[in-house]
Order: C-alpha cells, then structure tokens, then sequence
C-alpha cells in the first residue's frame, strides 16, 4: 500500500499541476475571450460611429440640397410671375390694337363711301357745268349784252340750280 500511496502521492503532484495547468489555461482562455470581446466591441462602436457620421453626412447633404431646390424654387416662381404680368400686359395692348385697327377699318369704309359719292357728284356736276358752260356760249353768241359768258357767276347759277343734296356728302 505504500508503493500504492507513493504513487498516489506522486500522481496527486502531477494532477494538481495539471489543474493548475488546466486552471491557468482556462484563465488565460477567459482573458483571450474577454480581449475579443473587448476588441469585437470598440470595432462595433467604430462602426456604428461611422455610420452615424455617414448618416450625418448624408443628412447634411439633404438639407443642402433642399436649401438649393428651395432657392431655385424661388427664382423659378419669381420668373413665373414677371412672365405672367408681362403676358397680361401684352395681352391688354393686344386687345386695344385690335380695337383700334377695328375702328379705322370702320374709318376707311367710311371715308371710301365718302369717296365713291363724291366721285359719283362730281361726276354729275362735271356734266351739268359742260351743259351750263354751252349755254352761256350759246348765249354769249347773241347781241344781248346781259347773256355773256361771267364764268364765276355762271358756276354760281349752276351750283345754285343744281338739288340740294347733290353736293351733301353721303
């Protein structure tokens, strides 16, 4: 038995060494896996640090971008309404042009009519101061002194003689 406790003896050294062993290693173990897991979160800090400042970028961006379309928005409505007052005012000058382009029209007829009955009297007084003036000579040809030929007192006679609405304009 002694052989027996020697060797136990002996074989109890190397086991608790081998605990100590197996203690220390799974010590060290835990430190490994407590420096990984250290490790593994500072990275996922990083990251989401990252991605916060991305996020941030990306907002910033926006905002920036809205700022502009804003802007642009502005000069845009600005145009829009100098363009829509310069339209109302062309549009109003429009109207009194052709208003008045109507009206002379009107004016024109008018006055051609004026025209076309003052050609048609004074055709007709044409011919009634040939007949007038062939009288006067026919009656200058004769003896009686009262009968010569006064051209402005014979154009008076005439126009005298001739109907009242022959020289009114029409």
């Amino acid at each position: 038995m002694a052989s027996s406790s020697g060797s136990g003896s002996g074989s109890g050294c190397s086991g608790s060494l081998s605990a100590a062993t197996a203690a220390g290693t799974e010590e060290e173990l835990r430190a490994l896996m407590e420096q990984r897991r250290a490790k593994r979160m500072l990275s996922n800090r990083e990251s989401a640090r990252r991605s916060r400042m991305r996020k941030q970028r990306h907002l910033d961006e926006l905002t920036a971008q809205a700022a502009h379309l804003r802007r642009e928005n502005a000069h845009v409505a600005t145009a829009l309404g100098l363009t829509t007052q310069g339209l109302l005012a062309v549009d109003a000058e429009n109207a009194v042009l052709r208003t008045q382009a109507a009206e002379l029209a009107a004016r024109l007829g008018s006055l051609n009519d004026i025209l076309a009955c003052m050609n048609t009297n004074a055709a007709a007084a044409v011919g009634a101061v040939a007949v007038s003036v062939s009288l006067t000579a026919a009656a200058a040809s004769s003896s009686d002194p009262y009968l010569a030929f006064d051209g402005a007192t014979a154009l008076d006679d005439l126009l005298r003689s001739c109907p009242e609405n022959m020289y009114q304009l029409c």
